[in-house]
């Protein structure tokens, strides 16, 4: 580049007919080919660059598909573990009522037996007055159909215990395979997350000049300003509104943690940052920091995983860089719901939550208008 420069300006300032045509026929070729060389190798670089934004996004969504797949499973274990807590009860109670009701038998086998009833017919054949007779029989078959069903309610007991030992199994057979399953989501999550670092470091190799820096920012700021222009243009208004001036300093963070970037600060190459990034482990919940409604979840070029809030009266509240997103589009939630989970998505080099609040389409400074914490 620099020698194309100095070519220029010697062709500049240097008189055309003082030099041999010839000459410079030569280095007008000779320009052309590094023109041509260098928006070749341009092109090559923008179709790199492009590749490593796919596998980005690819990354961000295997990351994300994972997240939810552990944590719906991590739920399913947690409801089989209390099913098998509630079976292991049962189980203790009905143990408990079969024991009970074997002694209360064997006390009443024993007693008719000290008592002589084992000589039933003994005492048939020595009764001479009919209506005692009856009596006599009648108890007789009370006392037998009440054994049988303390036998029938014995047997009822023992097929319970069993059919609860059988479902015992089974719920530690599912909590087996559940558990195997979890750590194989385990396993892709984390190769995800490595493939998540090998897309950002491939995107970092091509925003090592200033030029690019400066030039995919500006994509990205504009990005976002194109998404939240139609997004203003396109909102539902929100069931549940709030009046901005009266919470300033009372919203609640979004997540807990340092803040990395504040508002106005510089990012790459001198571009202003229009919200704050917020330090946050990977996978903690994002919180609404108001009641509102969901007009937009989705990916977005530099910011990864992005969640859009309308709080009604022109108020918007964005999240950014997240691992993974709770909400879709036309929810309403309600203020400290969680809307996403913590991540690094849009190529961030660490886990942490980009955070914006914006009154009629314009960022304001969200630390304006957020609680104010201990020691700050």
């Amino acid at each position: 580049m620099q020698q194309s420069l100095a070519l220029l300006l010697c062709l500049a300032s240097a008189p055309l007919l003082a030099q041999d045509q010839k000459e410079v026929q030569q280095e007008l070729s000779e320009l052309k080919g590094q023109i041509q060389q260098t928006e070749k190798e341009l092109k090559q670089q923008q179709k790199a660059f492009t590749k490593a934004q796919d596998l980005l996004k690819t990354a961000d969504q295997s990351l994300a598909r994972l997240a939810r797949q552990l944590r719906q499973s991590t739920a399913e274990l947690a409801e089989l573990h209390k099913q098998q807590q509630q079976l292991q009860l049962q189980q203790q109670q009905l143990q408990q009522s079969f024991e009970l009701q074997k002694s209360l038998l064997a006390q009443q086998l024993k007693g008719a037996f000290v008592t002589g009833e084992h000589d039933y017919t003994k005492m048939l054949l020595n009764q001479q007055d009919s209506t005692k007779l009856e009596r006599i029989l009648t108890y007789y078959q009370y006392l037998n159909q009440a054994r049988m069903q303390q036998l029938q309610h014995i047997e009822q007991t023992a097929e319970e215990l069993k059919q609860v030992g059988l479902d015992l199994q089974t719920k530690a057979q599912q909590q087996q395979q559940l558990q195997a399953q979890l750590e194989q989501q385990k396993q892709e999550l984390t190769e995800a997350k490595s493939s998540q670092l090998v897309s950002v470091k491939k995107m970092k190799s091509f925003l090592t000049d200033q030029e690019q820096q400066l030039n995919y920012l500006k994509q990205n700021e504009q990005s976002l300003q194109n998404t939240l222009g139609k997004l203003k243009a396109a909102a539902i208004a929100a069931k549940k509104r709030i009046n901005l001036p009266k919470t300033k300093g009372k919203l609640p963070w979004p997540v807990q943690g340092d803040i990395l970037q504040g508002y106005g600060e510089k990012r790459l190459a001198g571009v202003s940052s229009r919200g704050i990034l917020i330090a946050a482990a990977e996978g903690s919940k994002v919180k609404a920091v108001a009641d509102g409604q969901v007009i937009y979840a989705d990916w977005l070029k530099g910011y990864g995983w992005v969640i859009v809030l309308d709080h009604g009266n022109g108020v918007m509240s964005l999240y950014g860089h997240n691992q993974t997103l709770l909400k879709k589009p036309g929810e309403s939630v309600n203020a400290s719901d969680a809307v996403a989970l913590v991540g690094a998505s849009g190529g961030q080099a660490q886990a942490g939550l980009y955070f914006e609040i914006r009154q009629k389409g314009s960022a304001i400074n969200p630390i304006t208008w957020l609680q104010k914490r201990a020691g700050s």
